[in-house]
């Protein structure tokens, strides 16, 4: 009977969050799910161009480049054109792309094609965060950013499972579906947000405008641009392009189970991420961070060492978990930073883009690590990257920077301490929430909720 209650007051819970929400959410794990066909078949096809194994990992690292080099632009795009039409863009520029790498015929045109997809990444990555940022309720931001993690991961679990299946069709094969799947994820946004008044480009909104400058006298964020760094390093960068490699070349593994290592970093990381999102929620952001950087930084160290694939698939299972633990808190952390009453295009841009930067150099390194070290040193590094990162958080404190900015706070009571809008995926989450926003106040929950959130 507990049980059956708690599952009523969570789909009471998600019942109250906004239909666009569960729009992006769905959106979310159908471009997962297409992003996984491909993870394990990407650095094999490079390699089958006769190419190294730092060439085959710079195909990872192009794309993660050219957002980078892109995202400034894509929050201007936004800026004056709206959410909804560049979030469409950007996924119609990165289904072409993808089709386009499964007719490549030399490694040249496959880096290109990889690139060019990247812009069309960050494009529809800033839309999604302008949406999320205007539509989430401020006191929920890590469970929302546990959510939306969640459906990126679930599409992540079952994408490389059908991906390494995939790879016996070919190594082109992945990409024509992952092609398909953004053209749905296309036409759901846009047929189911075309009439949104939320999701509307905000017009006339007197909003403070929060500058980069601010937002690093905050520890906090400071640190956050840390560990976001770190993790992509090593969770978009590392993970995509040596485990594959790792699996293939120093376990001996079929090219299929480089799928199933995928997906066990990927199930960790479920087990944990909704959880971890709603208790970063009561006890605050800093001690799941720490817990998590440390977590995952050591278990990619053993990673690198081990010589048994069962102890290889466990040791990528924790480190999944680890990445649970810290990723919705250190985002929630950036929107609590910035406020629901600010507007921090800059801030969470940066933020993004560091992100950026560890996928970019991660997959380099490490693979100029294995190329002429062994894949043992390119794991150490790569975990070392972690657990440097978590060394700012220790100094972050326990402040009211880890708590929701103070114009959060709703004096008509109209956002309850349990809706949310949850983040994955590399979106961070500002939480912003209009006064009309049509959130409701389900759930009973005590004006003590905002009490606890500064004091976290």
């Amino acid at each position: 009977m507990r049980v059956a209650n708690i599952v009523g007051i969570m789909r009471t819970r998600e019942a109250a969050l906004p239909r666009e929400i569960w729009v992006l959410v769905a959106a979310s794990f159908v471009i997962a799910l297409g992003f996984g066909l491909v993870a394990p078949a990407l650095p094999q096809f490079a390699r089958s161009f006769d190419v190294g194994v730092t060439a085959a990992s710079v195909v990872i690292s192009a794309f993660a480049a050219m957002r980078l080099i892109f995202a400034p632009f894509s929050g201007r795009l936004v800026q004056k054109l709206g959410e909804r039409p560049i979030y469409i863009t950007g996924l119609l520029i990165v289904a072409v792309s993808t089709g386009a790498c499964a007719f490549a015929e030399t490694y040249w045109q496959l880096l290109v094609f990889r690139a060019l997809g990247g812009i069309g990444s960050t494009m529809f990555t800033v839309s999604a965060l302008g949406l999320l940022v205007r539509i989430a309720p401020p006191d929920a931001r890590g469970r929302v950013s546990g959510l939306y993690a969640t459906s990126f991961l679930l599409g992540n679990i079952f994408g490389p499972l059908v991906g390494g299946a995939l790879t016996g069709l070919g190594l082109r094969a992945p990409f024509l579906i992952y092609a398909v799947a953004l053209l749905i994820a296309a036409a759901v946004v846009g047929v189911q947000l075309r009439s949104s008044h939320l999701a509307q480009p905000a017009k006339g909104e007197e909003l403070r405008v929060m500058g980069l400058r601010e937002a690093l006298g905050s520890p906090v964020y400071r640190a956050a641009l840390g560990s976001n760094f770190a993790n992509g390093w090593v969770v978009f960068g590392v993970r995509v392009a040596m485990v594959p490699l790792f699996v293939v070349e120093a376990l001996e593994q079929g090219e299929a189970f480089a799928g199933v290592a995928l997906t066990a970093f990927a199930v960790g990381n479920a087990l944990v991420l909704i959880r971890s999102g709603r208790w970063s929620d009561r006890y605050g952001r800093r001690p799941f961070v720490l817990a998590g950087l440390l977590v995952c930084g050591v278990s990619t160290i053993v990673m690198g060492l081990t010589e048994s694939v069962a102890l290889f698939l466990v040791t990528s299972l924790v480190a999944g978990m680890g990445s649970g633990l810290s990723n919705p808190s250190q985002q929630a952390a950036v929107a609590d930073v910035v406020g629901s009453k600010a507007r921090g295009g800059p801030v969470l841009a940066t933020f993004q883009m560091t992100a950026d930067i560890g996928t970019v150099i991660g997959p380099i390194v490490a693979g100029l690590l294995a190329q002429h070290l062994s894949f043992s040193a390119a794991f150490a590094a790569t975990g070392m990257i972690m657990l440097i990162a978590a060394i700012p958080w220790f100094f972050a404190g326990r402040s009211r920077d880890a708590a929701p900015a103070a114009d959060d706070v709703r004096n008509d009571g109209a956002v309850s301490g349990d809706g949310g809008v949850s983040n994955d995926g590399g979106v961070s989450n500002d939480g912003g929430v209009s006064n009309d926003g049509g959130v409701s106040n389900d759930g009973g929950v005590s004006n003590d909720t905002g009490s606890r959130a500064q004091d976290r």
